[in-house]
């Protein structure tokens, strides 16, 4: 652990942050940002804040770029993935099944379809369902705020609790993976709920009209009382 936190340390946070798009994208580094914010934070917990947001950002544009591949090129960028690590025939038709099994998933979850996966540690096939919403033409709006709330709530969760338990954190979610992805799924409804209230708050209470129209429909109403006298 020690030797994988001072190759991080030597890397720095805009290699990091390269990582952590690849990562999302096209590389497959299993766990890697999980052990980069948890080991920066435990070196310095000052900076809670910043590795999970760093961490976060790259992961969403990483995200939005497999997205974008997928949603131009469609299901050839899905079987595409399956070809990666090319390992016969036999390997080759239990990649499309899973394939097919995650698009049926995404027809009837929809959001969740990649709330859930974002928030799991792998295995867990992200890209693929990554990968489906752009195929499925799934709303970008929709989609980076999803992946968004998701992500943000497993870093920045990871985060907090290394602030107090350190590096054992990693263990510990290793152990008792179900019961986190049970916390994180509950945050994350609060986070989605929260955000829809707001909005819809927003929503409701139109900003009052500006200065300048309020003078514009003054004027116009003093015109309209001289041209009627």
């Amino acid at each position: 652990m020690e030797s994988i936190f001072e190759t991080l340390q030597a890397i720095g946070p805009i290699g990091i942050f390269v990582i952590a798009i690849l990562d999302s994208s096209f590389l497959s580094v299993p766990e890697i940002n999980d052990v980069v914010v948890v080991l920066n934070v435990v070196e310095n917990p000052r900076l809670f804040f910043f590795w999970p947001l760093l961490t976060t950002v790259g992961s969403v544009i990483g995200c939005v770029i497999l997205y974008s591949l997928a949603r131009k090129g469609g299901r050839a960028v899905l079987h595409g993935l399956g070809a990666l690590v090319p390992l016969g025939q036999k390997r080759s038709e239990r990649i499309r099944g899973k394939l097919k099994r995650i698009e049926r998933i995404f027809m009837r979850f929809g959001s969740w379809a990649l709330i859930i996966p974002a928030l799991c540690p792998p295995p867990t096939p992200f890209k693929a369902f990554v990968a489906t919403a752009g195929v499925l033409q799934f709303p970008l709006k929709r989609f980076l705020l999803n992946v968004a709330i998701a992500r943000s709530v497993r870093y920045f969760s990871q985060a907090i609790l290394a602030v107090f338990y350190g590096d054992r954190i990693l263990a510990f979610i290793h152990r008792h993976t179900a019961l986190v992805i049970l916390l994180l799924i509950a945050m994350s409804l609060i986070a989605m709920f929260t955000y829809r209230f707001v909005e819809r708050w927003l929503g409701s209470h139109p900003s009052p009209p500006s200065e300048a129209g309020c003078e514009g429909n003054a004027s116009r109403s003093a015109k309209a009382d001289g041209s009627g006298r």
